[in-house]
């Protein structure tokens, strides 16, 4: 015990040293955001005289750069929550079909959904964007959605697929015997069980879709049709942009997914590591 105390202590210092340079970013962003204007580029590690002037004139649009926050706002949630709908949509199905109805190929099918992530998501960026230019979805939230959906997917099947492993088959003959047809069984059987996993896989894909950058900057141009990650960078089209007001805004965009994550993180865990338990 007393030669582990030393070791422990070790750890103890790395994983405050650690923590510390991981929210030396958050708390910048922070003070800068209750800075002043005039005292942005201070030396000062807290702001002397802070102030919420930046946070009111983010919430109610007063500046040149935030005269859409809350429609950009609406837009990131537009695209975030019908990118996690449609991935659990078609994850699940696709879960469903391969692991349970037993289709020929099942494992070739779920391999190459897999195999997909070879390709990095930035060599597609000009294919899909004249893909989406070529039907008609220029700077469509629409656009962005799919896009977003096709990069989530695979992993929410593969994902599903693992969990749904620890679903005893034995439910599905039962449901079977019972005279359930496969959606009855998908529907009443097989998605209760999974929901852990729903959750886990509906926050990741919302979360993907709520911080993408690229494909929105690519795919997506008015002011009122952007999301806010592109529109936060609109503020550095000025030779002396407003920092105080852009990080105030990113604290504000900041908040949905803090919350969303305390809100789900016990069904994130389970979803996570549930399925890698049984074979």
């Amino acid at each position: 015990m007393i030669r582990r105390l030393p070791f422990n202590t070790f750890l103890w210092l790395v994983g405050v040293i650690v923590l510390t340079w991981t929210l030396m970013p958050i708390y910048n962003m922070v003070a800068v955001a209750l800075t002043p204007h005039s005292g942005v580029f201070s030396n000062n590690i807290w702001p002397h005289e802070p102030t919420f002037e930046t946070f009111i004139t983010v919430f109610t649009q007063g500046q040149f750069y935030l005269h859409h926050f809350w429609q950009q706002m609406w837009n990131s949630l537009f695209v975030g929550v019908l990118t996690a709908i449609l991935v659990l949509l078609i994850g699940t199905m696709a879960s469903f079909a391969i692991g349970r109805l037993r289709i020929r190929f099942a494992g070739l099918l779920s391999s190459a959904a897999i195999l997909t992530y070879m390709i990095p998501i930035s060599f597609l960026a000009i294919p899909f964007y004249k893909v989406m230019h070529t039907y008609g979805l220029a700077d469509n939230r629409w656009a962005l959605i799919f896009v977003m959906v096709t990069f989530a997917t695979p992993y929410a099947i593969f994902l599903f697929q693992q969990y749904g492993n620890s679903i005893p088959r034995s439910l599905d003959e039962a449901a079977r015997v019972d005279g359930a047809s496969p959606l009855q069984t998908y529907l009443f059987v097989y998605l209760p069980l999974m929901a852990p996993a729903l959750v886990a896989v509906g926050t990741y894909a919302l979360l993907l879709a709520w911080n993408e950058y690229l494909y929105a900057f690519l795919l997506l141009s008015s002011e009122t049709t952007v999301t806010v990650p592109v529109a936060l960078g609109f503020f550095l089209n000025s030779d002396q942009a407003p920092w105080n007001l852009l990080m105030a805004a990113s604290v504000v965009y900041s908040l949905p997914p803090i919350v969303i994550y305390y809100l789900f993180r016990k069904h994130m865990a389970s979803g996570l590591t549930a399925g890698g338990t049984k074979g």
